[in-house]
């Protein structure tokens, strides 16, 4: 297997962690053309014969094998020789079994072309990783080889991949969300703000809270001196909240109806959400949300309550409204969000979650564990949302994929020297 040893390996990997972190760090493991059981690294690099394939020699007689993938779907193609002279293609017959990485097995028959070679019937899928048995008969003599030829595969210790952080999950049925992401405020509900006024003229005698503090409804917040009456009087909230606003100092005069004190029960607020143009078309009361705060990325949970009637005159957008709680007061009235609103839910027989995504030459990939090894997988992606993609090929359900740090996988196999280029 083309891996170095698991301490030096791992010490060159612990160095390019951070550059594979942020998606860097070129490949720097040795390249093969994809020949048929060429492996480099541990082995000595095989015999190439006349077509660019591998030489498998014994007694005088041998095949040259390579996988053919000039525009067609990649098939196994062979060539006979004896003596080193070609052999016309009827002269022999060869047998290739292939065992994947969990035991997987394959047999591929090679027919007799006219060009001389022989060429298989069936596509060699990738990735192109497997050990390799070939059984060939020439002029009535059996003959065998066997060799690993190994691709875009690593081994980890489970030690080790505990210490990294790689984490695998079992391949599944899930669900693929049709969301719309929308920006808006949190606003104070209304009716649930009360401003509290002078009744009466006169001068401001005392004050009894300030910005941010929590009043209960009936609680003096200040006492005004009437000018009619010359007698003072208690000027209270008359709803628990908290003190939004003060409006007034101590010896001020407070002319009739002068709010004082603006007070607002934040127990639970609007979530206004401006809805554009074609989102607008898709977004139903009912809706599930998903909230972001943009200042810290705090998340919450709703469903949207309505979308109001009109239209914003300003921004030209309709208002879609939700309502979160917010006893412990850790949202605040005027906050920028982020909101993913969930229009349809539908099926899917496998998903993955995004995380789990990589690019391994030119592919979209997973990373398949079997035991302490690693290997990629080229996946057919489908529907996707923000957490989850549909996998329409590449897998099969119950499938050990890498969901975290899949980014370290791919970094050991391609400082492993374990990719290569077609």
């Amino acid at each position: 297997m083309n891996v170095r040893t698991p301490a030096l390996r791992w010490m060159l990997l612990l160095s390019t962690f951070a550059l594979a972190a942020c998606g860097g760090g070129g490949k720097t493991g040795e390249a093969h053309d994809h020949e048929a059981g060429e492996h480099v690294g541990e082995e000595a690099e095989a015999t190439t014969g006349q077509h660019g394939g591998r030489l498998l020699e014994k007694d005088g007689l041998a095949v040259e094998l390579a996988v053919a993938e000039d525009g067609t779907p990649p098939k196994f193609q062979a060539w006979l020789y004896r003596d080193g002279k070609p052999l016309p293609a009827n002269a022999g017959t060869v047998e290739v079994r292939l065992t994947r990485l969990g035991g997987i097995t394959e047999t591929h028959h090679l027919r007799a072309q006219a060009d001389g070679g022989l060429l298989g019937t069936a596509e060699v899928v990738e990735p192109h990783s497997f050990d390799v048995e070939v059984l060939a008969n020439i002029n009535g003599r059996s003959l065998r080889w066997a060799y690993p030829s190994y691709e875009g595969r690593t081994e980890i210790a489970a030690p080790i991949a505990q210490q990294t952080g790689i984490r695998v999950a079992p391949v599944g049925p899930g669900i693929i969300a049709d969301e719309h992401e929308v920006q808006g405020l949190l606003t104070p509900v209304e009716g649930r703000v009360a401003k509290v006024a002078a009744r009466f003229p006169g001068p401001v005698r005392r004050l009894a809270a300030n910005v941010g503090d929590q009043v209960r409804a009936g609680q003096a917040l200040a006492s005004v001196e009437s000018n009619l009456s010359l007698t003072t009087y208690t000027v209270s909230t008359p709803i628990s909240g908290v003190v939004l606003a003060r409006n007034a100092e101590v010896g001020s005069v407070a002319a009739e109806g002068t709010t004082l004190f603006e007070v607002a029960d934040l127990s639970t607020l609007w979530v206004d959400l401006h809805v554009f143009g074609f989102d607008a078309q898709h977004i139903r009361a009912g809706s599930p949300v998903t909230l972001t705060r943009i200042s810290d990325g705090a998340q919450a949970e709703t469903t949207l309550e309505r979308v109001l009637p009109g239209t914003a005159t300003a921004s030209q957008s309709t208002v879609a409204r939700a309502v979160i709680a917010n006893a412990d007061g850790q949202w605040r009235p005027g906050s920028a969000i982020t909101a993913r609103v969930t229009v349809d839910r539908q099926p899917a027989e496998l998903v993955v979650p995004v995380a789990a995504l990589q690019r391994f030459r030119d592919w979209d990939v997973v990373f398949v564990r079997v035991g302490d090894a690693y290997e990629v997988r080229p996946v057919k992606l489908g529907k996707r949302d923000a957490q989850r993609v549909e996998v329409l090929s590449g897998l099969k359900a119950g499938d050990q994929v890498v969901v975290e740090q899949s980014y370290v996988v791919k970094a050991d196999i391609e400082k492993s020297g374990a990719s290569h280029d077609h």
